[in-house]
């Protein structure tokens, strides 16, 4: 008869840890939920939302901390369970009978891969629908209040003011007024086409532009179109029209108004997006959409990096009362938050690669695992 994958210490040590990591989890979520009631339900109210679309808004935003809970209960579940079995001599009594510490956690190894499975899920499907989704609950309970205060105007609804945007690499600048995000129409619309000098050729001023999304083309309403020449700089001719479509204006105005967010506001297939629209561009306003990108790309290897860091830090030393494994998560985390603020800074300066500022805070938490590993005998 073959041996069962798992033995009873394994079950034993995962089904105390699971235990604790689904006390933390809900403990933390639910006082992230307190805080997102406190800091948005008088805002909610003011605009006049209902109990059904408050709950829902609610529910739909609490997903989007759970790439930020699981990394911080994933390790104190671990030191406090660790530490716990220490104290009592059960790790002790497993590598008295000939088993090394790997052997010992092999069931945490196996689980901690499956988080990384979990990790990238939520990276990629959960966190972006959550963050997508609740953004767009307030815009339309906001849009929806506007459109009450403005007696049914829909042009007035959801304005940005100032949008800019420099296609570098179809040398075209767009300058737009104002654009609604309700009816997704831009007024006071500017583009400016450039020869490879980035000297103005053509210019397209209008009222309204409206951006189809199945034909990828602009449409401009009471316009005039200016050619210049590009070597003088002068007027060359000059024609009004009514209503003008360009087929070859296909630039995304959602992607326009994506690049002005701060980046930590901003969905994982949001970064994605933007990093693959300018991977080609040299455009410095950029870089921290980058460093973004890839932090949270290398996350996914986040539970294994904790897994790597808890142990020794659990089960080394001299055994203690379990909250002293808390008191050192909070200083570890401390230590990451530290580094990853001061990549993010070197990134979003040039002084590293986005790719290394993300990985800086990763590799100096492998090598403290690895130092901690080393000093266990």
């Amino acid at each position: 008869m073959s041996q069962p994958r798992l033995n009873l210490f394994d079950r034993y040590l995962l089904s105390e840890w699971l235990k604790m990591l689904a006390l933390l989890v809900a403990a933390t979520m639910g006082v992230l939920l307190m805080a997102a009631i406190y800091d948005k339900l008088s805002e909610l109210l003011q605009i006049g939302v209902g109990l059904w679309d408050i709950l829902r808004y609610f529910a739909t935003l609490m997903p989007s901390y759970l790439s930020v809970v699981l990394p911080l209960s994933l390790l104190l579940s671990l030191l406090f369970v660790l530490s716990k079995l220490h104290r009592n001599n059960e790790i002790t009594a497993m590598r008295a009978a000939g088993l090394n510490i790997f052997g010992v956690t092999r069931a945490l190894w196996v689980a901690g891969l499956g988080f990384c499975g979990l990790t990238l899920l939520l990276n990629a499907r959960v966190v972006p629908w959550s963050v997508e989704e609740s953004r767009g609950l307030l815009d339309s309970f906001e849009f929806r209040e506007e459109a009450k205060q403005s007696g049914g105007s829909d042009d007035t609804l959801g304005l940005v003011s100032g949008v800019a945007f420099d296609n570098q690499r179809q040398n075209r600048m767009w300058y737009i007024n104002r654009y609604s995000r309700y009816t997704e129409k831009a007024y006071g619309v500017t583009i400016s086409e450039l020869d490879h000098k980035r000297r103005e050729k053509t210019r397209i001023m209008a009222r309204e532009g409206v951006y189809d999304a199945a034909t990828h083309a602009w449409t401009f309403r009471d316009g005039r179109e200016t050619w210049f020449d590009a070597e003088l700089g002068e007027v060359m001719r000059t024609v009004t029209f009514a209503e003008k479509t360009v087929p070859h204006f296909n630039e995304d105005p959602t992607l326009m108004l994506l690049i002005d967010r701060k980046p930590q506001h901003l969905s994982f297939n949001e970064l994605e997006r933007i990093t693959d629209y300018f991977a080609l561009e040299n455009n410095p306003k950029i870089v921290p959409y980058e460093v973004r990108y890839y932090g949270v790309l290398c996350d996914t290897l986040g539970p294994l990096i904790i897994l790597a860091i808890a142990i020794p830090f659990a089960v080394a030393g001299v055994r203690v009362s379990p909250a002293v494994g808390v008191s050192k998560s909070i200083g570890l985390f401390l230590l990451y938050y530290l580094l990853s603020t001061l990549a993010t800074a070197l990134g979003a300066r040039s002084i590293m690669e986005p790719m290394w500022a993300a990985l800086l805070p990763n590799l100096t938490m492998i090598g403290l695992a690895a130092y901690s590993f080393g000093r266990m005998r």
